[in-house]
């Protein structure tokens, strides 16, 4: 999706940013008619900060992702996660602001988890750890067979309304299904795959193109 905006984010103030509704953590005052999303980058911006860039992938434009996911009027949150980020502990901190939307009584079904590779990482133990049927998740480029390991060893379980996106060409990610056996709990009310067939490889979650975003959104709004 293309976005011709200059666009800069502060992350040290949680503000409603030039017009968009972007925030570093949920806002102050909780709009409950509102939906909220939360975003959760790759790991290569935690090594190299809010504009990495891979030589095999190119640079991660990560502020363009969030405008193209709050321009439809999500409350938009997101922020860059420091170095080596402990997956267990920054999903306890996502589902600690989740559960005070719900607290504020947002419906669960207006607020979304959308992550790719890391990020998607996170998004399935902030899944497993809610426990809520009614909140949607879609994870991106993150199913392989260590993660596997890791899910089936700690007992994780996917609840939820679950969209999975991956690209043909991912050599680090594919398909879930395989694994669905011992991921689906009796909270998975529903669960999807979208395949893209853009030959990016784990490069699609690097920018914002419409192969995924229109999917999660559509996801996030039904």
């Amino acid at each position: 999706m293309k976005n011709r905006l200059l666009f800069i984010l502060v992350f040290y103030v949680s503000s409603n940013l030039f017009g968009q509704n972007i925030y570093n953590h949920i806002p102050s005052k909780v709009d409950t008619l509102k939906k909220y999303l939360f975003y959760l980058h790759g790991s290569i911006i935690e090594e190299q900060g809010i504009r990495p860039v891979s030589e095999k992938y190119g640079t991660y434009e990560y502020e363009k992702i969030l405008k193209s996911l709050a321009k439809t009027g999500f409350n938009v949150i997101s922020e860059p996660r420091p170095k080596n980020t402990n997956v267990f502990d920054y999903a306890k901190k996502v589902v600690a602001q989740i559960d005070s939307l719900l607290k504020y009584r947002v419906p669960p079904k207006n607020i979304t988890v959308v992550g790719a590779s890391k990020g998607a990482g996170i998004a399935v133990l902030i899944s497993h750890l809610l426990k809520n049927d009614e909140l949607k998740f879609v994870i991106m480029a993150i199913c392989n067979e260590r993660m596997a390991k890791f899910w089936k060893e700690n007992g994780i379980k996917l609840w939820g309304k679950v969209l999975y996106i991956f690209d043909t060409n991912d050599e680090i990610a594919g398909s879930c299904k395989s694994y669905l056996k011992f991921l689906k709990s009796d909270g998975l009310k529903e669960y999807k795959e979208i395949e893209v067939k853009l030959g990016l490889g784990h490069g699609i979650i690097f920018s914002p193109l419409k192969e995924w975003v229109l999917p999660a959104l559509e996801w996030a709004q039904k």
